[in-house]
């Protein structure tokens, strides 16, 4: 998994409307978090989502933009996009190429039995793509306030 300090790799990755992203479209001269989560309208998933979208004037007031990733397609995404209201870009790694090099792409288990599937991890990236932060085993729940928190010591 990439660590803090180490700068991340560049992508291009389409969104929810089909529209191809890249970190450096993504990127403007604020910080970005990069959430990947395992999948669209799962519980987890949609409470970590939601509570992105409902926190994102806080966010953009603490010069913060933020996508979420997963290995979902880009009509998955749209679904869940429309459902929930989410009011950021989405993006497709289908191929599972940016999940391998950001080291999310895991070897996980449930009741026994082994499968690959995303480790749920955020990433705050700087203006200059180096990683500031990185949130491993992340709780839904907390998520959004733990990384405000961590914006307001950043930012001011």
């Amino acid at each position: 998994m990439l660590k803090e300090g180490e700068t991340i790799p560049d992508f291009t990755l389409p969104d929810q409307d089909g529209q191809m992203q890249s970190i450096s479209s993504l990127l403007k001269k604020r910080h970005l978090l990069i959430y990947f989560y395992p999948k669209d309208d799962t519980p987890g998933c949609t409470t970590e989502t939601c509570s992105f979208r409902d926190n994102l004037n806080e966010l953009n007031n603490l010069q913060t933009d933020i996508v979420g990733i997963s290995a979902d397609g880009t009509k998955s995404h749209k679904k869940f996009s429309e459902k929930h209201n989410v009011n950021f870009p989405l993006l497709s790694d289908e191929g599972k190429e940016l999940l391998s090099k950001f080291g999310v792409w895991q070897e996980k288990s449930m009741m026994g039995r082994k499968y690959m599937g995303i480790v749920r991890t955020s990433f705050l990236i700087d203006q200059n793509l180096k990683i500031v932060k990185v949130y491993e085993k992340v709780n839904p729940l907390t998520h959004t306030s733990e990384v405000i928190s961590d914006l307001k010591l950043f930012v001011h």
